[in-house]
């Protein structure tokens, strides 16, 4: 019996020798976990049970666990690099069937879809066509197609008229002639195909606290369109209360603004809310519209709770999609499948999907890989000691053979 006791000794030290080996082997694998080998002791039962003196019968494996505390992360220059700070995994698809990770080293293959490098995908919540998450799952595919142009439709103006500036007489303008007018300003406007249309704003002050303002685009002269406020040469009057604040409507929309290499005309509305007379110089604070040209993708960035956005070369971005996690009630239930990745089981209990940082799930960080989470000097002493109880056993297996020898000896 003692050599099958020393023996069961042996072979659960060479199995803790090599669950040391693979965390070791694996101390540089991004996203791996590493496991503790756990023994239970044997002892020989009848029907009335083990006594309290009965001699135990070796050593077994009990349990191989996995250790899921957080590694490391680790900073790269990929946005496509993702590592979670906390619970949870990667969610992928392995050709229909659902798989877990926790390393995030991905690209993009020819198709846009966001894959590791076995191909699996990673999936997500998928964007409708105005950026808002939808609650279908399904591959994260980056579409590499050009954003199309949104035509101009708003415009919004601050400006500071100086109400110390001479008057003029609004029927002389001519916007060639920079005396017939007091100041201008200029924005860039977009049609239909995204053409960007050189608009240029100009104010006469006719008054105390009378203004006309008069536009053109392409140097071509687009009138206010009919309704109040509008003067008898296509522009818009402006009136100021002595506080300095804009009396008249604070909004007019253009008229029809011609068409050009092919684009649809369109018209402007024009928000003069924060148009001020006041006895300082002429300023402009901001002036903003809506409208903007093609764009092609030139970047990729995902958010820490996993909405993904493209940036594209006309300065637009647009919400794709956000990343799905997946959590379980016992993790250490998961079958290892290689490669980093685990499978859901019945001990793992069903999948728990969700958005980044919702209920147990962990932040993402883009930019990060998620180290191994292998402590090198514990597994280096664990070695140690494995060796010294291989070491151990094999003397009670000596030992054992010395006594048996003297006993056949004996005469």
């Amino acid at each position: 019996m003692s050599f099958r006791i020393a023996l069961s000794g042996l072979n659960a030290a060479s199995s803790e020798l090599r669950v040391i080996g693979n965390n070791v082997a694996n101390a540089s694998t991004t996203g791996f976990k590493q496991s503790r080998t756990e023994f239970a002791d044997i002892y020989a039962a009848s029907n009335l049970g083990v006594t309290s003196n009965a001699i135990g019968s070796g050593v077994k494996i009990a349990s191989v666990s996995q250790q899921f505390n957080q590694g490391n992360v680790s900073f790269t220059n990929n946005n496509l690099d993702l590592a979670i700070s906390g619970g949870g995994f990667f969610r992928l698809n392995d050709n229909g069937v659902n798989v877990y990770t926790r390393s995030g080293a991905f690209g993009v293959d020819r198709n846009g879809y966001v894959v590791n490098s076995q191909k699996q995908r990673l999936t997500g919540y998928s964007a409708d066509t105005n950026g808002n998450i939808t609650g279908a799952i399904g591959d994260l595919q980056l579409s590499t197609a050009d954003l199309p142009p949104q035509v101009t439709g708003q415009v919004k103006a601050q400006v500071n008229l100086d109400s110390r500036t001479p008057t003029l007489s609004a029927a002389a303008f001519n916007p060639n002639n920079p005396a017939t007018y007091t100041n201008s300003t200029t924005f860039t406007a977009y049609d239909s195909l995204g053409n960007p249309r050189l608009t240029t704003q100009y104010f006469v002050h006719t008054g105390a606290g009378a203004w006309s303002q008069f536009m053109t685009v392409d140097g071509t002269q687009v009138n206010a369109a009919t309704g109040a406020d509008l003067g008898p040469n296509g522009e818009r009057l402006l009136t100021f209360g002595s506080d300095g604040a804009l009396s008249s409507t604070s909004q007019v929309t253009t008229g029809s603004v011609p068409a050009s290499n092919g684009a649809n005309a369109f018209s402007m509305t024009m928000d003069y809310t924060g148009l001020t007379q006041y006895g300082s110089d002429f300023s402009v604070n901001s002036l903003t519209q809506d409208g903007y040209s093609t764009g092609r993708l030139s970047g990729v960035d995902i958010a820490d709770t996993g909405i993904v956005t493209a940036r594209y070369t006309n300065g637009q971005s647009k919400t794709l999609a956000q990343l799905a996690l997946a959590n379980f009630g016992n993790p250490q239930g998961l079958r290892q499948l290689g490669d980093t990745t685990w499978a859901e089981t019945y001990d793992s209990g069903a999948a728990l999907v969700g958005a980044p940082g919702s209920g147990s799930l962990g932040l993402v960080q883009s930019g990060a890989l998620e180290d191994s989470n292998v402590d090198l000097t514990a597994q280096l002493v664990e070695m140690i000691t494995a060796q010294r109880n291989f070491q151990a056993n094999s003397q009670v297996i000596k030992t054992s053979d010395t006594i048996t020898q003297t006993i056949i000896n004996m005469r």
